[in-house]
């Protein structure tokens, strides 16, 4: 019991801090058996390393989006292959899934940034889902380009849900100030 008061608190704490309104975050403060999921893709495993990173600090469930295709070995084909799946608002199929969807209160969601955007593969994702009512918190890894458009992209296509505008974004693989980020959350 003490724990599910702790998880209660924490989601509240998280809605109120980013301006939820007062019913979802009581509702989300009286769910008896909360969850977290922390879903990533990862081209290359930065931003599997970040996922993990948080997944040891929050705790609940990992789950890494994967799908049907490919992209070359070389980083300019790579590139380009990306940028065009991008243009064209290609969805992959997803080859792995969530069982139960339901069970989560709160949803991390992980992307590389790709062309100033989140993937693809995170796209047919968010689409494949229904994350009314969540929580979701963004974390986003790059090469440079910083976090541009992937959250307002997230958010948009999140329909429904909460997404938490406090992103972590960092550069490949590190992992600094997550911690601390997630206490800012309240987790």
């Amino acid at each position: 019991m003490k724990k599910t008061s702790l998880f209660g608190a924490a989601v509240a704490s998280v809605l109120s801090v980013f301006g939820s309104n007062a019913v979802a975050a009581e509702d989300a403060a009286r769910a008896p058996d909360g969850k977290i999921l922390v879903a990533y893709y990862s081209y290359s495993g930065n931003t599997k390393e970040v996922a993990e990173a948080i997944h040891e600090k929050v705790g609940g469930d990992i789950f890494e989006i994967k799908a049907e295709g490919t992209y070359p070995e070389e980083y300019r084909p790579m590139t380009q292959q990306a940028k065009e799946e991008i243009q064209n608002g290609f969805r992959p199929k997803l080859t792995t899934s969530v069982d139960n969807m339901a069970q989560y209160d709160i949803v991390f969601i992980g992307s590389p940034n790709w062309w100033g955007t989140i993937t693809p593969q995170v796209s047919s994702f968010l689409e494949s889902y229904d994350l009314t009512g969540k929580t979701v918190i963004p974390f986003i890894t790059h090469g440079g380009g910083g976090k541009q458009n992937t959250v307002a992209d997230l958010t948009a296509q999140c329909e429904g849900c909460k997404v938490v505008e406090n992103a972590w974004v960092g550069y490949g693989s590190r992992t600094l100030g997550i911690s601390g980020w997630l206490e800012d959350l309240g987790l």
